[in-house]
C-alpha cells in the first residue's frame, strides 16, 4: 500500500535526504519519495505503520520534521504475480544471457569462459547503469540490508562505481585473477545481508536495480547474487 502524507519542516535537499534515509529504516518501508515544494512524502509499504511511529522516526533527526495526514490519501496496490513482480530484472538476465551468447556463438570456436566473462561485464554495467540514475537512493536503499553499508553509509556509493569498473574490467579482459577475486570478495559480502533480510522475513525493497524498480528482496536476490559468486569462482578457478 501507498500512504501520501503532508510534511513540514523541509527546507533544503538536504533535509529531503535526512527525511527520506530515517523512513527507510523503518521496517516494512519498502520507498520513499519526499518532495520540500509540496511538503509531501509518500510511502510505500507492505504493511500500515501508525502516523505516531513515522513522526517518531522523523524526531530523531529533527524536531522540525511534522508529518500529519491533513492530506492524508492511500493507495493500495493490487496484488502483482511473480513473474510481474520480477520481470524488469528478468528480462535484463535475458538480454544479457542472448546477447552474449549471440556473440560467442558467432565466435570461431565457442569458449565458456569468454562466454562468462562477457556475461559477467554486461551483468555489471547494466546493473552500475541503474543504480546510478539515482545514487542517492540506491545508498538509501541498500544500507537498510547490506552489513557494511549499515555501518559505513558511503559504501553504497563506493559499492556503485565498484560495479562499474568490474564490468568495464570484465569487458577488457583486465587481469583475470584481480577481477574475479574482488568480484568473489565483493559479491560474498553483499549475500550475507541479503541472506539475513531474507531468512527473517523482512519486507525490504532490493537494490539491486537502484532506486528505479520496487523489488522486494526474496530468493531471486540469493539467486543473483548466487549466481555471480559462482562464475566468479569458476572463472577464477580458470584463470589460476
Amino acid at each position: 500500500m501507498t500512504h501520501t502524507y503532508q510534511l513540514e519542516g523541509m527546507t533544503c535537499g538536504s533535509c529531503e535526504n535526512k527525511v527520506r534515509s530515517a523512513l527507510l529504516q523503518m521496517e516494512s518501508v519498502e520507498s520513499v519519495d519526499v518532495s520540500k515544494e509540496n511538503n509531501s512524502a509518500t510511502i510505500s509499504m507492505a504493511k500500515h505503520i501508525p502516523l505516531a511511529k513515522l513522526q517518531s522516526q522523523l524526531a530523531g533527526v529533527g524536531a522540525q520534521y511534522r508529518i500529519n495526514a491533513q492530506q492524508h490519501s492511500e493507495t493500495v496496490e493490487t496484488a502483482r504475480s511473480w513473474l510481474a513482480t520480477y520481470k524488469p530484472v528478468l528480462l535484463i538476465f535475458v538480454y544479457i544471457f542472448t546477447v552474449t551468447g549471440l556473440i560467442e556463438l558467432t565466435s570461431a570456436d565457442l569458449q565458456w569462459g569468454r562466454w562468462m566473462r562477457h556475461f559477467m561485464a554486461g551483468f555489471f554495467l547494466v546493473f552500475s547503469f541503474f543504480k546510478m540514475l539515482n545514487l542517492q537512493g540506491f545508498k538509501d536503499s541498500y544500507r537498510m540490508y547490506d552489513v557494511i553499508a549499515r555501518k559505513f553509509p558511503a559504501w553504497g556509493y563506493i559499492y556503485a562505481f565498484t560495479e562499474l569498473l568490474l564490468g568495464i574490467a570484465f569487458l577488457v579482459n583486465f587481469n583475470p585473477v584481480i577481477t574475479n577475486t574482488v568480484t568473489l570478495i565483493v559479491m560474498s559480502v553483499s549475500i550475507v545481508g541479503v541472506l539475513q533480510t531474507v531468512l527473517n522475513k523482512k519486507a525490504i525493497k532490493c537494490a539491486c536495480l537502484g532506486d528505479v524498480f520496487n523489488l522486494p528482496m526474496s530468493t531471486v536476490t540469493i539467486i543473483e547474487d548466487g549466481l555471480m559468486i559462482a562464475m566468479s569462482a569458476g572463472m577464477l578457478v580458470l584463470a589460476i
